[in-house]
């Protein structure tokens, strides 16, 4: 039996309001079944997620379904599907998303016209019964380019704030030189710190055109609209990109995009911790802050040049106090050295350092923090 054409990586987890979609839009994509393996991975679903992926692999000639007992995450699930593909190519797909008819048949034969080890697209957005198209923002379509032109410039929105793992299709060899898998356990933010490494490590990409992939908004249980413990996953995340671009020979170009970005996506998670419980409010503010305390001084002076000024407001605090953390730590190592640190005399270090805030010219726009006052009479975490 032939290769297939194309595998598709598809976890969920209670998604069985709308998998049945998602799986039968697989269905139409191929004239031949044989041309798509489907590799379902049930990541611990408490209702008929895992009978629906089942029912659906009966129709592929080939087909498999992991079952996790457990949850264990978007980042891992799409790993354990990663060991299972076979064919030239690979895609990934969410529960509640869908395909339009003969999106994966072009997107296969664009990816080999091309050459390229990666393809982008656009796609659709839809709420309420609304839809609308969001592009990929590369000027270039149709024509394979270096995926490092599709990073910068660092004030502008480009293909590095575009990370949707849905959003096109994978040759084979990004897989075997290991630079299309995720970072296991991460349960949000996943995709930032793949899209980088897809950026800096692969060889050729392209942006095409091709029938849509659909993304449901507004889901109710979306990571994106949860507030618990899950969403701590976002500075580790976003510390994997600070770590991959300062080990890459062009830190120094590419270091602003990155610092930009983390300033862009601090604020906008800063806002939405207001809602959250305050322990967890307490947690995700403290790694922001260790997380701002990495960016460097240069880059993050251009980038807060740059920022409006609702997210600056909501920055200022979190960055004064990521800046006294890293001088206390710069000033720990001198102090221990110092005969005069282990006297009691010894005055304490200042703390009048204080950082101003600006940065990434996103659309988005968030509301700045409330006075301290008011957010200690709600319970807030300083």
């Amino acid at each position: 039996m032939a290769a297939p054409l194309v595998t598709v990586i598809l976890p969920a987890k209670d998604a069985a309001e709308y998998i049945g979609t998602t799986l039968e839009t697989l269905t139409r994509q191929f004239d031949d079944p044989g041309s798509l393996k489907l590799v379902a991975i049930d990541d611990g679903s408490t209702d008929a997620t895992g009978d629906l992926m089942r029912k659906y692999a009966a129709r592929f000639d080939r087909a498999e379904v992991v079952v996790n007992p457990q949850p264990r995450g978007l980042a891992t699930a799409r790993n354990q599907g990663l060991a299972h593909v076979e064919g030239d190519a690979l895609c990934f797909l969410d529960g509640d998303d869908w395909m339009q008819p003969r999106r994966l048949e072009v997107l296969v034969r664009r990816l080999h016209e091309l050459r390229c080890d990666f393809l982008r697209t656009d796609h659709i957005t839809v709420k309420k019964g609304e839809r609308r198209l969001v592009r990929a923002p590369f000027t270039h379509r149709g024509v394979p380019a270096d995926p490092r032109a599709g990073i910068l410039p660092a004030d502008d929105r480009t293909m590095v704030d575009y990370p949707y793992a849905w959003a096109g299709i994978l040759h084979r060899r990004v897989l075997d030189e290991g630079v299309a898998g995720f970072s296991d356990g991460l349960f949000t933010a996943e995709d930032r710190p793949w899209i980088w490494r897809l950026h800096l490590q692969a060889s050729s990409f392209g942006v095409v055109d091709a029938p849509h992939l659909l993304y449901r908004r507004g889901v109710t249980d979306s990571l994106s609209r949860t507030l618990d413990r899950r969403q701590l996953d976002f500075s580790r995340a976003l510390g994997e990109v600070l770590d991959l671009v300062s080990r890459d020979q062009e830190a120094a170009r590419l270091m602003p995009k990155a610092v930009s970005t983390v300033l862009a996506l601090s604020a906008h998670h800063l806002v939405r911790a207001r809602r959250m419980q305050p322990a967890v409010r307490r947690e995700l503010r403290a790694g922001i802050r260790d997380l701002l305390a990495r960016l460097p001084a240069d880059a993050t002076a251009e980038a807060i040049a740059q920022l409006d000024g609702p997210r600056r407001r909501v920055l200022a605090r979190t960055l004064r106090e990521a800046a006294r953390d890293g001088a206390a730590a710069d000033a720990a190592p001198h102090a221990a050295s110092s005969p005069v640190a282990s006297s009691p005399a010894a005055p304490a270090p200042s703390r009048s350092h204080s950082s101003r805030v600006s940065g990434h010219p996103d659309p988005q726009r968030v509301r700045p923090e409330p006075p301290e006052r008011s957010l200690r009479s709600q319970g807030a975490a300083r």
